[in-house]
């Protein structure tokens, strides 16, 4: 097999790359400035509450049961209330999975500090 002759530049690049919020958040921003929020749901609890905020995934428990969609609808009147936006701004990705991805539109003008503070806070009043 031939040599391969190095012309002296190298191809990686020097790049230092910092730990953000963002890498260890279940909130991220999207190209378009909306907001998406990994959550896992508990459908069929006795409250409507927060009941983890990790570094994969906040922990929701919705009253509403897994039925016709009333859980979804529930969850994002919720997450409307919790982030105190307009439910109009709130949409929801994830059909009959338990892990589902909350929309934030841009328009909400929102931060990912201001949404992890809400969350953590509602969690605390829990």
């Amino acid at each position: 097999m031939p040599n391969k002759k190095s012309s002296g530049k190298s191809n990686t690049k020097n790049v230092e790359t910092t730990p953000s919020i963002l890498d260890k958040s279940p909130i991220a921003v999207g190209k378009g400035g909306e907001i998406s929020i990994a959550i896992q749901v508990k459908p069929g609890a006795k409250t409507d509450a927060i009941t983890d905020v990790s570094d994969t995934a906040v922990g929701v428990q919705i009253s509403a049961p897994p039925v016709d969609g009333e859980a979804n609808t529930a969850i994002v009147k919720y997450f409307a209330e919790v982030l105190k936006v307009k439910k109009t701004d709130v949409s929801l990705k994830g059909g009959k999975s338990r892990q589902k991805t909350i929309l934030v539109a841009p328009t909400a003008s929102l931060t990912v500090d201001g949404i992890l503070a809400l969350l953590k806070a509602e969690q605390q009043q829990r």
